[in-house]
C-alpha cells in the first residue's frame, strides 16, 4: 500500500482517520530551522490532515467557489431584483405595521442597489450596492422602529423576562392568559433583555441601547466574524463585504429590523461548528451551552459538534466539549426547572408545539401547520412525521459523522429544516437558521464541498522518501 503522508507528519487521532501507529514517526530533518518562539501548545491547532491531503495552501481551488458567482454582475443584479420584489410584497400582503414599514423602506433600497451593480465600475459596484442595501434595509428601518419603541412581540417577551428574572428569579409568568404572556425561550434568552431592565426607556439613547434587537444583532455579527476567522484558510481579509451582503439580505434584514430573536442562535450555532473543527474544545462546549440555553431547537447542535470533534480529534476532546456543554446547560436550566417546572414545561415545550389552550401566533403555511389544521388527527400526524424526520437525521449523523464544519452545519441545517417545516406551528423566518448554516461556512472556507479537496495528483507529488509498502 502506498502511503501519502508527508515525512514527519503524524497521523490524525480521529476515530475514522486511522489510529496512532505504534512505531515512532520519522524525525524532522536536522537542518530544518526551528521557528522562533514556537513551542508545544502555542498558537492555534492546525486543521487535521486527511489521508491524501496536501497542505492547506497547496490544494487546488474548488471549481464551485461561491465568490466566483458573486463577482458576476448578472448574479448581483438578479439578487437585488429578487430582494426588491420580496420586500415590495410586505406592504401588500402583511397585516403587521412593522413589516409593512420595513418593506416600504427596503424595496427601493434594493432596487437602487441593483442599479448600482449594473452601472458602477466593477471594483466599486459590489461595495456601493451592499452599503446602500444595509443602509436602506437595516439601519434606517431599525432606527425608525427603535426610536418609536415599535417591535415584534418577541422582543417585549424577552425584555419582560429579564425584568422578571431580576425581580423574582423566574423569567416566566405564573398564569399566562394571552399569547404575549407566554415565554417560549429558555432562561439564557433573558440576558438580551437585561439592557432594557437596567437602562429603562427614558430618553432616545436609553430607548435604543436598551432595545434587545441591538444586542441580538451584535451577537449575530460577532459570532459570524469569529467563525469566519476560524474557518478562513488565509486570514488576511476581513469579511466586510460578504457579511454586509448577508446582513442586508431580506431574510436577515427583516429580522434585524422588527425583532430578530433567532439571530443570536444562528450566530452561536455557526461559531460552535467552527470551534469544533479547530479543536477548541472548552470554548466549543461553552458556546454550545449558550445555544442550548437560548432555545431548545438548538439542542441538535450538541451531538453534531461532539461527533465532529470525535471524528477529527478523538474521544477525549469530544468528551471534554460534551461535558462542558452539558454541565453549563444544566447549571443554567436546572434551577428554573426545579423551582418552576410547570411554567417551563407549559411555555417552553407545550406552547411552541401547539398543545396549549392558547395557540402560538407562529402560523406560516408550512406542511406541519397545514396538517395541524385538520384537527387532532392532523396534529398527531404532524408530530409523528416530525419524529420520523428527526430519527432519519440522527441515523444519517451516526452513519456518516461530519468531517468538517461545512458537513456539520449541513447536518444541523437538514435537521432544523425538517423540524421547522413539519412542526405544528412555525414561521418562514425560522428557515433563516438553516440557510445561514449552509451558506456562511462555505463562504468562510472558500469551497462548496463538505470535505477538504484532495488533489488528483497527490500520489505523484509525494516525495519518494515517503513511499512505503
Amino acid at each position: 500500500m502506498v502511503s501519502t503522508r508527508t515525512p514527519g507528519q503524524s497521523r490524525p487521532r480521529g476515530r475514522f482517520n486511522g489510529r496512532r501507529s505504534p512505531q515512532a514517526h520519522p524525525a524532522a530533518p536536522a537542518h530544518a530551522p526551528r521557528r522562533a518562539g514556537s513551542r508545544r501548545g502555542s498558537g492555534p491547532r492546525p486543521f487535521p490532515r486527511q489521508r491524501g491531503d496536501t497542505g492547506p495552501d497547496d490544494s487546488p481551488p474548488d471549481r464551485w467557489q461561491p465568490a466566483r458567482f458573486a463577482r458576476m454582475r448578472s448574479v448581483q443584479a438578479l439578487g437585488c431584483a429578487i430582494a426588491a420584489g420580496w420586500a415590495a410584497a410586505f406592504p401588500i400582503v402583511s397585516d403587521l405595521p412593522n413589516q409593512r414599514l420595513w418593506g416600504t423602506v427596503a424595496a427601493p433600497s434594493y432596487a437602487l442597489a441593483g442599479l448600482l451593480c449594473l452601472t458602477l465600475p466593477r471594483r466599486l459596484a459590489p461595495r456601493a450596492a451592499a452599503a446602500t442595501a444595509v443602509l436602506g434595509a437595516v439601519l434606517v428601518p431599525l432606527a425608525a422602529l427603535a426610536l418609536q419603541g415599535r417591535h415584534q412581540s418577541e422582543v417585549m417577551v424577552v425584555e419582560r423576562s429579564a425584568r422578571l428574572l431580576l425581580g423574582t428569579g423566574n423569567p416566566y409568568l405564573a398564569d399566562p392568559t394571552v399569547v404575549t404572556d407566554y415565554n417560549p425561550y429558555l432562561p439564557a434568552m433573558a440576558l438580551f433583555g437585561m439592557p432594557r431592565a437596567l437602562l429603562g426607556s427614558d430618553g432616545p439613547l436609553a430607548l435604543v441601547l436598551g432595545d434587545a434587537r441591538i444586542w441580538f444583532a451584535l451577537t449575530f455579527l460577532a459570532c459570524l466574524l469569529l467563525s469566519w476567522r476560524l474557518l478562513r484558510p488565509s486570514r488576511d481579509r476581513a469579511p466586510l463585504l460578504p457579511l454586509a451582503v448577508l446582513t442586508a439580505s431580506p431574510l436577515i434584514a427583516l429580522a434585524l429590523a422588527v425583532g430578530g430573536v433567532d439571530l443570536p442562535l444562528i450566530g452561536v450555532c455557526c461559531l460552535a461548528m467552527a470551534l469544533a473543527e479547530r479543536d477548541r474544545t472548552i470554548p466549543a462546549g461553552l458556546v454550545l451551552a449558550l445555544a442550548c440555553t437560548l432555545k431548545w431547537t438548538a439542542w441538535p447542535a450538541l451531538p453534531v459538534a461532539v461527533l465532529l470533534l470525535w471524528r477529527l480529534y478523538g474521544r477525549r476532546p469530544a468528551a471534554r466539549a460534551a461535558l462542558t456543554a452539558l454541565g453549563t446547560t444544566l447549571a443554567v436550566i436546572l434551577p428554573v426547572a426545579l423551582t418552576h417546572a410547570e411554567a417551563l414545561r407549559e411555555q417552553v415545550v407545550r406552547f411552541p408545539l401547539g398543545l396549549t389552550a392558547i395557540r402560538t401566533p407562529a402560523g406560516s403555511p408550512l406542511p406541519g401547520k397545514i396538517l395541524a389544521g385538520f384537527g387532532p388527527t392532523g396534529h398527531t400526524v404532524s408530530l409523528a412525521l416530525l419524529t420520523l424526520g428527526g430519527a432519519g437525521v440522527a441515523i444519517w449523523l451516526l452513519a456518516r459523522p461530519p468531517v468538517s464544519a461545512i458537513a456539520a452545519a449541513d447536518l444541523l441545517a437538514a435537521g432544523l429544516t425538517i423540524a421547522f417545516t413539519l412542526a405544528p406551528a412555525g414561521r418562514f423566518g425560522y428557515l433563516a437558521l438553516p440557510v445561514v448554516l449552509v451558506i456562511w461556512p462555505r463562504l468562510a472556507a472558500r469551497r462548496w464541498l463538505a470535505r477538504r479537496p484532495v488533489p488528483a495528483n497527490c500520489l505523484m507529488s509525494v516525495p519518494a522518501a515517503s513511499m512505503s509498502q
